[in-house]
């Protein structure tokens, strides 16, 4: 629990540090400078922040109101807050309830925190894995003590720059306090200033053209070791705890006995296939599925490894196991993996059992096991593929007939890892089941309704417009269909079915046209670096779209 207390809290203070706090510290600064006490503005963020981040969804979803609500509510309040600084007279005018928190002489703490709470609500923290781990916990309504802590460590981290800021405000509105109507005027026009920045979405303009110089930083903290083991314990994705050390020639953890294979729909390229059957041989178990850009990156490597060991008595397994509906039909896979150059056999898991058997919770992940059965060395998503190479040569190379070992091995393919680097924009799915990060029209479950595009649009967040059928995985263009997104990648990807043609735009400009025909992953931006870029589809009727990925 403290390791994650530190690591919440930690990462917190990293991104108030970043350009993603910029839109807001004008309010914060103009808190201060107008006596509402620092204290408050910031407890309003910390309380506002953990308890809508968590349970706002679930809230909404109850209430039936729109997933922006929450947010546009906010920026009323701070613009009506600025208004009453900029003209007493409308202050005045004010309801009595609101002028209670707004305008008391004990120091101000109900204007102050009521202040805190909108900031808390329209402030947009930059993307990593301990927001990413809050965001699990919270889709899948799943909030348990350490989730709670893990928020309200990071809110509080995160509102710790901006006391400082407000405490510089107050102390310059002491110095200055001969003058303070022009402190009060000044104040509420930055208060108004940034709430219309945020509403109109300049925020993020101005966000994106401030160089990421806390990146580096956030990398040590968020995805260091200590603090990957902590979020994969609180998300449930736990990995395999050895069993014994290293033997006497080998540097790889014993896992223990490898699950065999369970609940399987068919196989391709192969005979049905036993882990029991395959005891002598070193075996690669690769859970993956055609659609998922982050597996078929991976591809490359692992068929260059089967090409490579197969005669060295390599042998892989690819376990295909489906996001989507249209992943289940065996004919696609075939054709998928033919496309892909795929050889080696592949077992088809429609009903998660093997998933489920090795408790696995990844797309990609890989697993190896050595000749006597046993689990030696795993990895989850891309990249290290050297590593991975290492431990497939270390296995080949014990107990074989051949008794020279590693020399009797083909040379290292020695590929160039292209993974890619940086925090990107996560997956994002476009049915309701899995949808997330949407603004706009409140989503009607599997009927056709026109939708409008959100006036605001934050980073990642995405929108829709037109006639739109949002069912349980995906969603399915209607007349006028339109889709907005705000994304952060070098590359954008999008999962699309049915036949059709969709128009892709990024910042107002034409991209290119994507002509849909089949069931499988499009590509629909290619860059040559990673940018902050506002994504527009215009697809033809019929045509479904599923998730996107980037690269």
């Amino acid at each position: 629990m403290l390791v994650l207390l530190a690591i919440g809290f930690v990462a917190g203070i990293v991104t108030a540090l970043s350009p993603c706090v910029l839109p807001v510290l004008p309010i914060v600064l103009a808190g201060g400078a107008t006596g509402r006490r620092p204290f408050a503005i910031i407890a309003g963020i910390v309380l506002s922040f953990t308890v809508f981040t968590l349970f706002a969804a679930w809230l909404l979803d109850r209430l039936g109101l729109p997933d922006d609500f929450l947010r546009n509510l906010a920026i009323a309040v701070l613009l009506v807050l600025g208004l009453s600084l900029l003209w007493p007279r409308f202050a005045e005018l004010l309801a009595r309830p609101l002028q209670a928190l707004s305008r008391r002489r004990s120091g101000d703490s109900g204007g102050g925190f009521l202040l805190g709470v909108s900031l808390g609500l329209v402030f947009v923290p930059c993307a990593g894995p301990v927001l990413a781990a809050v965001t699990v916990i919270a889709a899948q309504r799943n909030v348990g003590l350490d989730g709670l802590v893990l928020t309200l460590a990071y809110a509080v981290g995160a509102a710790l720059p901006m006391l400082a800021i407000a405490f510089t405000g107050q102390h310059a509105a002491k110095r200055l306090r001969a003058r303070a109507s022009v402190v009060r005027s000044t104040a509420g026009a930055l208060v108004v200033v940034a709430a219309l920045a945020i509403a109109l979405g300049v925020d993020q303009d101005l966000q994106t053209r401030v160089p990421g110089y806390t990146e580096a930083v956030q990398e040590r903290v968020e995805r260091s070791d200590a603090a990957q083991r902590e979020l994969q314990d609180l998300t449930g994705a736990r990995a395999p705890e050895p069993v014994a050390g290293p033997g006497a020639e080998s540097t790889l953890q014993d896992y223990g006995r490898a699950p065999e294979f369970a609940g399987l729909n068919g196989w391709l390229n192969s005979e049905p296939l036993t882990l029991a059957r395959l005891r002598g041989k070193v075996v690669l178990i690769d859970f993956w599925t055609y659609s998922c850009i982050n597996c078929l990156r991976t591809l490359p490597y692992i068929t260059s490894w089967d090409e490579r060991y197969r005669a060295s008595g390599l042998t892989i397994v690819g376990v295909h196991t489906p996001e989507f509906a249209f992943e289940r039909v065996r004919s696609n896979v075939r054709e998928n993996a033919k496309e892909l150059g795929i050889e080696y056999p592949i077992a088809l898991d429609n009903d998660f059992g093997t998933w489920n058997a090795w408790h696995n919770q990844y797309w990609p992940a890989k697993y190896l096991i050595d000749r006597n059965g046993h689990v030696r060395y795993y990895h989850f998503g891309e990249g290290d593929y050297d590593e991975s190479e290492r431990a497939i040569r270390e296995l080949l190379a014990q107990g074989g007939d051949d008794r020279r070992g590693d020399a009797a091995l083909p040379p290292p393919a020695a590929l160039a890892d292209k993974s890619p680097r940086g925090l990107v924009t996560p997956e994002s799915y476009l049915g309701h089941e899995r949808l997330a990060r949407y603004v706009g029209t409140t989503i009607a479950p599997d009927r056709e309704q026109r939708y409008a595009f959100s006036t605001t649009l934050a980073e990642n967040e995405l929108t829709l417009d037109g006639r739109w059928q949002v069912e349980g995985e995906r969603a399915v263009a209607g007349r006028d269909a339109k889709l907005r997104l705000r994304y952060r990648a070098r590359d954008v990807y999008l999962v699309l079915t049915g036949k059709g043609s969709v128009e892709v735009l990024v910042d107002g400009r034409r991209e290119r046209r994507v002509e849909v025909d089949g069931d499988r992953l499009y590509t629909l931006v290619e860059r040559p670096g990673i940018g902050d870029h506002l994504l527009e589809l215009r697809l033809a009727p019929g045509v479904a779209a599923y998730a996107f990925t980037f690269g």
